[in-house]
Formats: C-alpha cells, structure tokens, sequence
C-alpha cells in the first residue's frame, strides 16, 4: 500500500476533543493532515454517516484520505477511502464488499495479531501502544521503540505506530523503522489543532527525508 502523505494518520475522538469535531478536523488538514479516520463509533447510525460524508467533503479540498473505523456500511454511504478495524475482522471480507481498491487496516497489539492480519490480507497495521498514552490506558504497558522496530523488521506490510505519538516523538518511530504514526489525543486535545499537527508532520517529514 501507498500510504497518503505526509505519513500522520488523525483519529478522531469527539469526546477528547476541546472544540468542535469539525473544527479540530479542519485545523488539523490546514496544518498538514492528509490522512483522516472517523473513529465515532457510539454515534447513531445516521449520524455517523453524515459525519462522515461532512469530513470526507472538507478532507476533499486538501486531497486528504478519509476512512472510518469500523463501519463498512457507514464507509460505503460516505464514499470513504476504506476502514480501519479490529483485530478480528477479515479485510479480505471487507474488500469483497468495498472493492479492492479499499484501504483496509487493522489494530494490533502483539506479534501474534500482527501476523495473523497480515496474512488476513490487511494494507497496514496500527501498533499500539508504542509510548504511555492517557487516550488508551487500559491497553498495557507501552511497547517502546525497540519493539516497535521489531514488529517493522518482521512485517511486510506499513506499520504505523499509536499511542503517545508527539512532534518529539513522530520522528523516533520513523527512525525505528515505522511507515507513520497515528494520532488521536494529542490532536482531539490541543488548543490549536492546527499548529500541534505540523509539528507532529514537521517531525514525520524531517525523519522521512
């Protein structure tokens, strides 16, 4: 797979977010975002859908691609790119349905699930978490940089890493060996969505080069 550039993947999570959804989506696409889930998963149906095609609309005037996380149906009806799931999931499932072309990813967490999905036929995996994140705590101890490039080194398939991702440190995952990172909290949270998402690309970019 052909990861969207530059190599930050946004998930939204209204609930973390100091302003509006809209709002922060918009910031972040100014600030460099081409790359966007819709992770609101506990909205209503209808509303989801409309969530979705209203970002999907605003990611079209920056070129940007727009998934959903876990919603075939809702992705279909937005004309998203494709979904991001859990482990569990079949992408080979999803793609008979949305078609080849659809970028279907998978959440992660140990080697074991890893494998599995990509032999599942997953375009990418997120790897979680990498650094200490108050997003997702529930979800264990972080994995750390050297793991992290474990999981690169052993994969075929992009490896973008979650889970306490920063301006800091963006660029140490790249170094480590990771395709891109992915974002929720750090975004969702900051004052200025804007400026905290070209930091987090200025660090991706500058890695990359």
């Amino acid at each position: 797979m052909i990861l969207p550039r530059p190599r930050v993947l946004l998930i939204t999570n209204r609930t973390q977010a100091h302003r509006p959804l809209t709002e922060v989506v918009d910031g972040a696409l100014a600030g460099g975002c081409r790359w966007i889930s819709v992770r609101e998963k506990d909205l209503p149906t209808g509303e989801r859908r409309r969530l979705g095609r209203d970002i999907v609309k605003r990611a079209a005037a920056f070129g940007a691609t727009v998934t959903l996380h876990g919603d075939i149906a809702s992705a279909e009806a937005a004309r998203a790119a494709g979904v991001h799931v859990p482990f569990g999931t079949a992408p080979g499932a999803i793609k008979a349905i949305l078609g080849k072309a659809a970028i279907v990813g998978v959440s992660v967490h140990s080697w074991e699930e890893a494998e599995r999905a990509q032999e599942d036929g997953a375009d990418y995996l997120t790897v979680s978490p990498v650094f200490e994140t108050a997003s997702k705590p529930s979800y264990g101890p972080a994995l750390g940089l050297e793991i992290l490039g474990e999981f690169c080194a052993a994969l075929d398939i992009p490896v973008i890493a979650l889970g306490g991702i920063t301006g800091r440190t963006a660029g140490q995952c790249i170094d480590a060996g990771a395709a891109g990172v992915a974002v929720m909290g750090e975004i969702m949270r900051a004052d200025d969505p804007k400026a905290a998402m070209a930091e987090i690309v200025a660090g991706v970019e500058g890695a990359c080069s």
